[in-house]
């Protein structure tokens, strides 16, 4: 058996596979809350007792997790989980080899893992031009921002991580720019991840409307998000339709200058959970707009570029896999 995993700040996706000559099935899954658990090893070792009576051969031979953040030696360095996670405390509970456990920044699960979806997987949001041998990136938005690169090395794509949510957000209307001077006011320094994530939402409410509150407002800034997406989706606030609006406009733009930074002329997937719960509005929003915006010399070239949605959440989960079953072998 081969556990699998996309580790969040909020929730982790769990999965138990086993190998059928290089193809992995997929036998047991189960969602947890992050804040149920006082460790990383309890949660694994909790999915493993939940998991073994669905599983033929019940020997775990090896683990793979997506993880939001750097991993360095085997440690992940993350301020959106509640627990050290490492390779070698994880190994010595599963009784494995600490090289048969894997630990990757999760778009790069993500980004793997594309490479064993299906076709009803993805919905694109522009077909562009097929370039299937060159980079592709991935950009995804939910609790925090992740971005990473497929790169064509001449022979296959490889994964290569970033903390592209930490750059710096750069407005490019004046409405934007009074934006990040509203935000400066408040935060000492605006990264892309301060808007393009679950908390993202709400300051861009409060700056367009400051004497509209929800019932969420009370909460979080991270815990409005679903409030002011469903109300804009039902299109009962119009406060909210242009905060969606607003956000996918340079959630585009943002999209854009990443596809420029690593020439992604095999595609952008937009990944994580914010695109899929969203996907009416953005369907329908500015985005592909403000992604190719950029100027007479390279926006032909982003018009061309393909810019599809992953439908299925269990993209890093599956990465995480196949990474774990390289191991094992």
């Amino acid at each position: 058996m081969i556990i699998s995993g996309d580790i969040g700040g909020t929730k982790c996706n769990l999965a138990a596979y086993v190998d059928h000559s290089g193809t992995l099935k997929h036998v047991f899954k189960q969602r947890y809350a992050t804040r149920d658990f006082s460790s990383f090893e309890q949660l694994i070792e909790t999915f493993a007792q939940h998991a073994l009576p669905s599983v033929p051969n019940r020997t775990v031979v090896a683990a793979g997790f997506g993880v939001p953040g750097t991993v360095v030696d085997g440690v992940l360095h993350a301020a959106h989980i509640p627990w050290i996670l490492d390779t070698a405390s994880l190994a010595a509970r599963l009784k494995l080899p600490r090289e048969r456990v894997v630990l990757m920044n999760d778009l790069v699960a993500t980004a793997r893992g594309l490479q064993h979806l299906a076709p009803k997987d993805i919905l694109y949001l522009n077909r562009g031009v097929d370039h299937p041998e060159d980079n592709i990136a991935v950009i995804a938005a939910g609790t925090g921002l992740g971005e990473a690169v497929l790169y064509w090395d001449g022979h296959g794509h490889r994964a290569a991580p970033s903390e592209g949510g930490s750059a710096d957000f750069a407005p490019r209307s004046d409405r934007e720019i009074a934006f990040l001077t509203y935000l400066k006011k408040r935060l000492p320094r605006v990264s892309c991840e301060e808007l393009f994530s679950g908390r993202g939402f709400r300051p861009i409410h409060e700056f367009l409307a400051p004497d509209i509150r929800h019932t969420s407002f009370s909460a979080a800034a991270s815990e409005s998000a679903q409030e002011i997406a469903q109300n804009a989706l039902a299109a009962t606030c119009t406060t909210c339709v242009e905060t969606l609006d607003f956000w996918t406009d340079a959630f585009g733009a943002e999209s854009g200058n990443l596809a420029l930074r690593v020439l992604a002329y095999g595609g952008v997937y937009l990944a994580g959970g914010i695109s899929v719960k969203i996907l009416p509005l953005l369907q329908k929003s500015s985005f592909c707009a403000a992604f190719a915006d950029k100027g007479p010399l390279v926006g032909p070239i982003l018009k061309n570029i393909p810019i599809a949605v992953v439908l299925n959440e269990d993209a890093p989960i599956l990465g995480a896999a196949y990474a774990a079953l390289h191991a094992a072998r």
